[in-house]
């Protein structure tokens, strides 16, 4: 397609003394690492996905819903006594300070399980999504970091109609993240997934198969 966007990519770092591959994958709230990562996926590579390892570490009973439970109180929580992620992110989306109390209890326990699986991954070519893989001081851990990026209107149209957001709750969501031009200055591999499916995915196997054949 000769109006495809093409994936930017940087030369990659030398490979570590494993026979593993680690793609840090992130970006931007509705930028489409989700997407991303279920395409490498298909092209065989293990995901391990951040937010899927908080959803289980926040299940009752576990340390980390204790913790959530203690700085948060009982009122984020729904009928069934689990943690409501919406009553949560309304408090730490719109507070800062509380924001990082939740990632000074969640980052340490997603680290410890993401290193779990990730050494227990039968494939060359691991990758771990995360938003806050760069802010968690996790990129060190990876072989190279692929950034996810979308057009502001994109990611307001996305929140709106896929997590059924008002406006003022999907630009607050963009608001209180770091600016996507933070995320380039870590990029190895940039993602433009604005357009097309196809145009992304296009991208998405040629960045790919330069690791394969690399």
């Amino acid at each position: 397609m000769s109006n495809a966007h093409h994936a930017t990519v940087r030369s990659l770092p030398v490979g570590r003394t494993t026979s593993k591959y680690l793609i840090g994958l992130t970006g931007n709230i509705a930028t489409g690492k989700s997407t991303v990562a279920r395409m490498l996926q298909d092209l065989g590579a293990t995901v391990i996905d951040a937010d899927a390892l908080v959803h289980d570490l926040q299940r009752p009973g576990t340390p980390t819903y204790d913790a959530i439970v203690a700085a948060f109180g009982h009122g984020i929580l729904d009928r069934a006594g689990e943690i409501d992620r919406k009553a949560l992110g309304s408090i730490v989306f719109t507070d800062p300070d509380r924001l990082r109390v939740l990632e000074s209890i969640l980052h340490p326990a997603v680290a410890i399980e993401s290193q779990r699986r990730i050494a227990t991954a039968a494939t060359h070519v691991i990758v771990y999504e995360a938003i806050k893989l760069i802010e968690a001081g996790r990129a060190e851990m990876c072989d190279a970091i692929w950034v996810v990026t979308a057009r502001p209107d994109v990611q307001l149209q996305r929140l709106m109609r896929y997590r059924q957001l008002s406006e003022a709750e999907a630009r607050q969501r963009i608001d209180a993240q770091p600016l996507q031009s933070e995320k380039l200055k870590y990029a190895t591999v940039v993602i433009d997934n604005s357009g097309e499916l196809s145009e992304t995915q296009h991208q998405v196997r040629a960045a790919f198969e330069a690791i394969e054949h690399g």
